[in-house]
């Protein structure tokens, strides 16, 4: 008796027994159908947001946060560059490099490269090679013994392993007595790593970083300076921050720009599954315009003299928002918890299924991610539910506006 007189009424014919059971079934398949697009909606925007943090955490695994770089020349003081740099919030990392492109051969097996002389002491600071090693270790690179670490993929299709030798072939060209030649080194792998990236793996071989200006003659200088920082997504501000700070002849650069195409093809895929998969939700939703409108064809009678009783149209439209509202708070309710469910177990449930039916969704030898991995965000869950809430409203205004229409005397004439 203290509730509002559309929210008594409307829960009233929610809970009522309907003489037509169709629309009792029709109201059911509208909740189920909201409640499953939710929890589908849910899970897979989880799983895609898990496999966008895979694939930026294995692409940071080689790729720093930032760089700094000088333009068009070697960076020769980069020992008193990197220091400055440590000063900078948010900065826990940096590592000096050389990157360069060559072509390695071993017998009649010629592959082209990427070349990165790194400091085995101070990559750690910025990258997770060291942990990626399948054989041998970063500080196998010792300075003029001329080791060299090679890609799992690149090693593969080199068809050498640990202790064999190969040619690198350098761009620069050395001027002889016979002719211009190009200028060839031997190197001895000492180790073998594998990021998970068929980009890094079958191309990217590593250097000392001593031996690497030696052969590019840099003259003790390198091409920049990684940075490592404790929030990957400051990274932009930071590298904006240095453009307006350092001197003349430096750029800076952050690993969104670095692989921006590759990100922005992950957002629009996550973006483009939302809109498809939010389709179900709307059908589901739209659904329950069919409910109403036969509910108020059925209710006629009841709201005809409702009105003679002195209920206002805005009160007779309140009724039935309420009941369809209520459809779409208890399907959105079941469908969150459901999704919620799943996207937090679904790296367990997945492998269950797998081993229970014999079968592999993601086989190894295929896929570089090989399991489903969940990353389940809070603002995703909240937009989910708050959209399938909005649209569930929209759709109770026609039928609740229709009902609010009703005539007495045209609705009671043959009663």
């Amino acid at each position: 008796m203290f509730k509002p007189l559309e929210i008594f009424i409307g829960l009233r014919y929610t809970r009522a027994k309907r003489r037509n059971h169709f629309i009792s079934f029709i109201s059911l398949i509208s909740m189920l159908g909201i409640a499953l697009g939710v929890t589908v909606l849910i899970t897979v925007i989880s799983v895609m947001n898990g496999f966008e943090k895979e694939l930026r955490e294995r692409i940071l695994g080689v790729v720093s946060h930032a760089t700094v770089q000088a333009v068009g020349k070697p960076l020769q003081n980069w020992a008193e560059v990197g220091e400055s740099l440590r000063d900078y919030e948010g900065v826990t990392g940096i590592a000096p490099y050389i990157q360069a492109e060559g072509m390695l051969s071993q017998g009649a097996v010629v592959n082209g490269t990427l070349i990165r002389g790194v400091l085995p002491s101070q990559e750690g600071e910025v990258s997770k090679l060291g942990e990626k090693m399948l054989t041998g270790k970063l500080d196998n690179l010792q300075p003029g013994e001329f080791g060299i670490i090679l890609g799992k993929d690149l090693a593969l299709a080199m068809r050498v392993g640990m202790g064999d030798k190969v040619t690198l072939i350098t761009p620069q060209a050395s001027v002889t007595a016979v002719g211009i030649l190009p200028r060839l080194k031997r190197f001895t792998v000492v180790g073998v790593f594998e990021i998970g990236m068929y980009e890094y793996d079958s191309a990217l071989a590593l250097l000392h970083l001593e031996d690497a200006s030696r052969l590019f003659r840099l003259e003790g200088g390198v091409t920049g300076i990684r940075i490592k920082m404790d929030d990957m997504f400051a990274a932009p501000q930071l590298s904006r921050q240095l453009i307006n700070e350092l001197p003349l002849g430096y750029s800076a650069s952050d690993w969104t720009r670095q692989h921006a195409n590759f990100f922005r093809a992950v957002q629009m895929e996550k973006t483009v599954m939302f809109v498809i998969l939010f389709l179900i939700v709307a059908v589901a939703a739209f659904n329950i315009v069919s409910t109403l409108v036969m509910m108020v064809t059925d209710k006629e009678s009841d709201i005809a003299i409702l009105r003679t009783l002195g209920t206002s149209p805005a009160s007779i439209m309140g009724i039935f928002i309420v009941q369809g509202t209520l459809i779409g708070v208890i399907g959105t309710l079941l469908g969150t918890v459901g999704g919620v469910a799943l996207a937090l177990n679904v790296e367990t449930l997945v492998p269950a299924i797998e081993q229970l039916f014999s079968i592999q969704f993601l086989a190894a030898d295929v896929y570089y991610i090989s399991d489903l991995p969940s990353d389940m965000r809070v603002a995703d869950v909240i937009k989910i539910s708050s959209a399938s809430l909005v649209i569930s409203l929209i759709a109770t205004l026609y039928p609740a506006w229709r009902a609010s229409r009703t005539q007495p005397a045209e609705a009671l004439r043959y009663e």
